[in-house]
């Protein structure tokens, strides 16, 4: 029996597209990618001892932390399906990520307004780096504790920049905010090449 996949005649499987989804710690990276995944997520989760470097800090009921990536995949239509991969949030596994972000289209940088310390790193690292990013806050309380003009502020980052909510818990909510990653990636890709014209 053949054990290809089955593609019907004349169709092609969608385009694997990357996509990076990185913050601090405890902002709902892993929530993100688990609520979307169309397949059981892969994660990296360890139990947070005392005897680890990880500080719960302002997330004392978080009991673990991702030590290498999660990845999960969400096929958005016949032409695009996402592959995920979330960074782990601690400073000690950032030698990790040039090779997490090796060849992804964009990210997706997700801010707890509690702790906004926390996402200066991955918003300097996707500066430098040049990789077309959106800010998400993600909304823990269901409230907005500041205004995104003020995030916008707090975080220096231009308006060319889409800074959105979100709720990491919500399928539907992380479907929009990595869709807003895919147009804004398409968006600047359009700009660079009318700019090169």
């Amino acid at each position: 029996m053949d054990s290809k996949p089955f593609t019907e005649p004349g169709t092609r499987p969608p385009a694997p597209v990357k996509i990076v989804i990185a913050g601090g710690f405890g902002v709902g990276k892993t929530t993100a990618v688990s609520s979307i995944s169309e397949i059981k997520p892969l994660t990296t989760e360890a139990a947070i001892t005392s005897m680890s470097a990880d500080s719960t800090g302002h997330v004392p009921s978080k009991t673990t932390t991702t030590v290498a990536l999660d990845f999960g995949c969400i096929t958005i239509d016949e032409e695009v399906k996402l592959y995920l991969f979330g960074t782990p949030g601690q400073d000690r596994f950032g030698f990790m990520w040039q090779d997490l972000v090796h060849g992804a289209l964009g990210a997706l940088v997700i801010v707890d307004t509690r702790r906004m310390d926390d996402c200066y790193p991955a918003v300097d690292y996707f500066e430098n780096a040049g990789l077309p990013f959106v800010v998400a806050v993600n909304m823990f309380d269901g409230s907005l504790g500041h205004n995104l003009e003020d995030v916008r502020w707090a975080l220096a980052v231009s308006d060319d920049v889409p800074l959105i909510t979100f709720d990491a818990r919500q399928k539907l909510s992380v479907r929009d905010a990595l869709l807003a990653v895919l147009h804004n990636t398409f968006k600047r890709a359009r700009a660079q090449a009318g700019a090169g014209a």
